[in-house]
């Protein structure tokens, strides 16, 4: 089975030719068919009318930013090859005139705008977030300490000083329902009002290990089962910062769990019933992911026998 999650799907053709012609990428800018998404503080430009959507904008407001503002980001080309940008407005101070290009638009948390546009645009929204957080992140040189430059739209960083190119990471989590037999496993990540908040074990990937290897590992540091077999379910970007969640199915060797406070305030074993229960918001004091995270579907396939572990 395959999957798309929210995140991921961008349509767009991320235009590798254009990214080398800096020139080219400065006329783009200010093309009649341009479109702009402007983000202020990572919040993205939401209209909502019959629909929610991204908002896009022409390139006129941009002569009004601040020097400090930063550069527009190329995001890529659409099938008509209109390109499109994203620019970072946080140095603006109050950015409601530039909201106001898009009539009934307004700069909105992405996480809660993510599950209210079209899936695709949620993938361009995860490609322009996670990049201008990047380059507001890592303005300087880790070389040499100078000021660094964007190149390539947005796609490296190169220092004048001393020439280092710098390049947008992506961090690798391996996310995992951990299951033996009719049981899962999932650990208590929050405590809601009413109920305690659950999800699938998770983890940064440590250099040099394999996706297996940070399975087993994490699991294993978070709750002190073996893991045996591991099977890949699917992927979903993350761009809070910038996130590749690595969703598995982990088949337990062992039953007793020894939780390590410093990881987990609590880990347990539910059944496939309870499962079911929470994935329908009826197990009472508990409560699991929604269709938002890779999570839910990791929980859900595992539940309802759908995917092959």
């Amino acid at each position: 089975m395959s999957y798309t999650h929210i995140f991921a799907g961008n349509p767009f053709d991320r235009g590798d030719h254009a990214r080398r012609d800096e020139d080219l990428l400065k006329k783009m800018v200010r093309q009649e068919n341009t479109k702009l998404l402007p983000f202020h503080k990572l919040n993205p430009l939401i209209r909502r009318r019959t629909h929610a959507e991204l908002a896009w904008i022409g390139y006129e407001f941009l002569d009004s930013l601040p020097e400090e503002a930063g550069g527009p980001k190329f995001l890529g080309f659409d099938s008509d090859q209109n390109p499109h940008f994203a620019v970072d407005i946080s140095a603006v101070e109050d950015p409601s005139y530039i909201a106001a290009l898009a009539a009934g638009a307004e700069f909105e948390d992405g996480r809660s705008a993510a599950t209210d546009i079209p899936g695709e645009q949620s993938g361009i929204l995860a490609q322009a977030r996670s990049n201008l957080n990047w380059h507001a992140q890592h303005r300087f040189c880790s070389a040499c300490g100078a000021e660094s430059q964007s190149q390539r739209g947005g796609l490296m960083r190169e220092c004048p000083r001393c020439k280092s190119q710098h390049f947008p990471r992506t961090d690798p989590v391996v996310i995992m329902l951990v299951y033996k037999g009719d049981r899962c496993v999932m650990g208590k990540t929050m405590a809601r009002q009413n109920s305690t908040f659950y999800s699938c074990l998770a983890g940064f990937m440590d250099q040099g290990e394999s996706i297996e290897e940070g399975v087993r590992r994490e699991v294993m540091e978070e709750s002190g089962i073996a893991v045996g077999r591991v099977a890949y379910h699917s992927s979903q970007p993350w761009p809070f910062p910038s996130s590749l969640m690595i969703g598995c199915h982990a088949e337990a060797i062992s039953d007793v769990i020894t939780t390590d406070p410093g990881e987990m305030a609590d880990v347990r074993w539910f059944t496939r019933d309870e499962v079911k229960l929470a994935l329908e918001n009826k197990l009472e004091g508990v409560s699991v992911p929604g269709p938002i995270a890779i999570a839910h579907h990791l929980i859900k396939t595992w539940a309802y026998n759908t995917a092959d572990m």
